[in-house]
């Protein structure tokens, strides 16, 4: 019986399309042990992902080096007797760990320059690989092997959770819901204007909606802003559930707008009916992964710039978008 680790991104949407990797996986070979080393806060994703049988923390935060704490991680899983690592983040320090665990075959992208540290190591065909799933599922195949149909990323709601859920935050779904995920990690390059959302949330108000309001700590100025502009008539979670939570609370989305975040990525894997709004990143490199999803963007010279922040200035690729663009796409069936 094989045995694989892998070691997971650090992002929740990269996590979420490793889905389709460990699918991969599985499907060659069902009888393999599955083993992703990850970020703490990954484990309620890699929970609902029956592929995966056994999760490993990740003590070192995003971005830390640590060398010595790295070699004595890599003799720990040693004892594993892994088979193989698929090394899924493209940095030198994510490499060592496998390395230092003496695992006999260690796959991954050459990222920055990891020769000797992995030795199935693949130089990148962007022109072959556009889609993001597509180098992650490359990995799960011997090098230049053609890539079958790929399974899309699959989430479930919890039942009892989303009952819990329903009683905690005394909510009922007596009115169909617009959840808003006003948030993205990466940058504010990827955030469309709280004042577009705001605009949003007000016509589904006026129609008779209620909207939802989700994302973390870090995106609580935008939900204010959108709270004020509403004369706070949306329910604000933002900042007040764990990740588990947000699962089961996209699950009940009658519909779901969306920036290019790790929760679309969630909702599309929920198979929630979704828009997605696009401004310095690209559909074509990591859409949502679900039939019925649409996408919101403007044709504009300078997009897609893949930037943090707006290198010219005037945020035209989301300033311009206007909320008109993305309720008819709320609208269209």
């Amino acid at each position: 019986m094989s045995k694989v680790m892998v070691v997971g991104p650090a992002w929740v949407g990269d996590m979420v399309m490793a889905h389709t990797l460990f699918q991969l996986l599985k499907q060659n070979d069902p009888k393999l042990i599955l083993h992703v080393l990850a970020p703490a806060w990954a484990q309620p994703l890699l929970a609902r992902m029956p592929e995966v049988n056994e999760v490993s923390v990740m003590p070192l935060k995003h971005g830390e080096f640590q060398l010595w704490k790295r070699y004595q991680l890599g003799r720990q899983w040693a004892k594993n007797a892994y088979e193989q690592a698929i090394v899924l983040p493209n940095s030198f320090k994510s490499a060592l760990i496998p390395f230092f665990a003496g695992i006999p075959r260690r796959t991954g992208w050459r990222g920055e320059y990891r020769f000797g540290l992995l030795n199935d190591c693949r130089r990148l065909d962007k022109t072959r690989y556009p889609l993001m799933i597509e180098r992650f599922s490359a990995l799960a195949f011997s090098e230049g092997e053609p890539l079958p149909s790929l399974p899309f990323p699959v989430l479930s709601a919890d039942p009892v959770k989303v009952r819990n859920l329903l009683e905690k935050f005394k909510l009922n779904l007596e009115k169909p819901v617009l959840i808003l995920c006003p948030g993205a990690e990466f940058g504010i390059s990827k955030r469309w204007p709280s004042l577009h959302y705001a605009k949003v949330a007000k016509i589904k108000l006026e129609e008779g909606w209620q909207v939802w309001l989700l994302g973390s700590e870090g995106e609580r100025v935008q939900a204010q802003r959108i709270q004020e502009a509403t004369e706070h008539q949306c329910h604000d979670f933002v900042g007040q559930t764990d990740l588990d939570e947000v699962v089961d609370l996209l699950s009940l989305g009658s519909k779901i707008v969306s920036n290019d975040s790790g929760l679309m990525h969630i909702a599309a894997a929920l198979k929630r009916p979704l828009v997605v709004v696009y401004g310095s990143t690209n559909p074509a490199f990591t859409p949502p992964l679900n039939f019925s999803a649409k996408t919101v963007s403007l044709k504009l010279d300078c997009r897609p710039c893949f930037k943090r922040v707006c290198p010219l200035q005037h945020f035209d690729c989301m300033n311009k978008l206007s909320p008109e663009l993305v309720l008819q796409a709320l609208s269209d069936e």
